[in-house]
């Protein structure tokens, strides 16, 4: 009976299905692959012809494989990509972090004063002589009245002799002068020099700039204290002929292990109008003014903006994140296998079939 017959080859193909599926728990894959294989029966208790379903089946099984093997590569392609980014910005993040590290910024701040501590304002006159030394308020300065004779004065100056640090060999003579320090009513110091006619082609009286004055009066050791001054302080000079007019800064500078101070300036330079006789003017004349430029404090700190605890965070969630991508690399290839594995199953069934 041919009814008979392929009822009983169905009957055994579903008996061999359910007894592989026995061994594995009956899985949904199993299930599936039940429902895809069964055909229905006619209503005269007929069977379908084996050659419909073999039509019918082979193309829907190749589309449904095709979709996979697509969804596959692309989870893979996802995997690559989340992979190399989070690599990426793990090697970034650590990058930033050296280099903010090893690079501080500066944060620049001004602090408004009333007064500055007194500088101490070291010239070194070689040649010249003193001839006076004024405070005055307001940038009101008096006519001179006979310039190139010494004159009465109100600083408080101190004489330093030493051996240079670069020229250990020569002796350095020294004039200390306390500096101004009311910048609210524009304190100011005025200076004048005289030198005899020297056989060098140019005149000039170099100056030095420290923090304070206070600091060489309670120094033990004067001599040692101007070396050190003039090894990490920078070294200027005002020419004869002319007022210097010297405007100061304050510069502090913080670092990571010390803190430095300096002295910024700017500086104008008057002719002198010179009415003496022929005969007095062999004599050369040196001016210089020495006053704040203005009530401000210039603060320099290096900042690192390297904050380890969130380049610390960032790495975490770098490595969750590769974990969460090795976890899906692990899911995807179970799946693969598991899709190779029926593709098979589904290929045997098919064989068995039609033999």
């Amino acid at each position: 009976m041919p009814g008979t017959r392929n009822r009983s080859s169905y009957q055994q193909f579903n008996d061999e299905d359910y007894e592989g599926d026995e061994g594995n728990g009956q899985s949904q894959d199993s299930i599936d692959d039940v429902d895809e294989e069964t055909v229905p029966v006619e209503s005269n208790g007929n069977v379908r012809q084996e050659d419909d379903m073999r039509g019918n089946s082979p193309p829907r099984r190749f589309s449904k494989t095709c979709m996979k093997n697509v969804f596959t590569v692309l989870l893979i392609f996802i995997y690559l990509v989340l992979t190399a980014v989070a690599i990426f910005l793990a090697y970034q993040t650590i990058s930033d972090f050296l280099n903010k590290l090893s690079q501080p910024v500066m944060s620049v701040s001004y602090k408004e004063v009333d007064s500055f501590s007194p500088p101490g304002i070291a010239l070194f006159p070689d040649g010249a002589q003193l001839l006076s030394c004024k405070h005055h308020y307001h940038d009101n300065i008096p006519p001179l009245v006979d310039p190139g004779t010494p004159q009465e004065g109100d600083c408080e100056i101190t004489e330093v002799t030493y051996f240079g640090p670069f020229t250990e060999r020569k002796q350095k003579r020294a004039v200390v002068v306390r500096g101004p320090s009311d910048v609210k009513n524009k304190e100011l110091i005025f200076m004048q020099f005289s030198q005899n006619e020297t056989q060098e082609d140019f005149s000039a009286i170099s100056y030095m700039l420290f923090a304070k004055f206070s600091d060489l009066i309670e120094s033990a050791n004067k001599s040692e204290f101007m070396r050190d001054c003039e090894r990490n302080y920078s070294m200027w000079t005002f020419s004869g002929g002319f007022r210097t007019w010297v405007k100061m800064s304050l510069v502090k500078t913080s670092g990571r292990r010390s803190e430095a101070v300096e002295f910024r300036q700017e500086s104008g330079v008057v002719k002198f109008n010179d009415k003496r006789s022929e005969s007095e003017q062999t004599v050369q004349l040196f001016f210089v003014v020495f006053e704040w430029r203005d009530p401000y404090i210039q603060e320099i700190r290096l900042i690192v903006t390297a904050n380890p605890w969130s380049s610390i965070g960032i790495l975490c969630v770098v490595f969750m994140a590769l974990f969460k991508a090795a976890n899906f690399a692990k899911l995807t290839i179970k799946w693969i296998i598991k899709m190779r594995k029926r593709h098979l199953k589904h290929k045997a069934r098919e064989l068995n079939s039609i033999s």
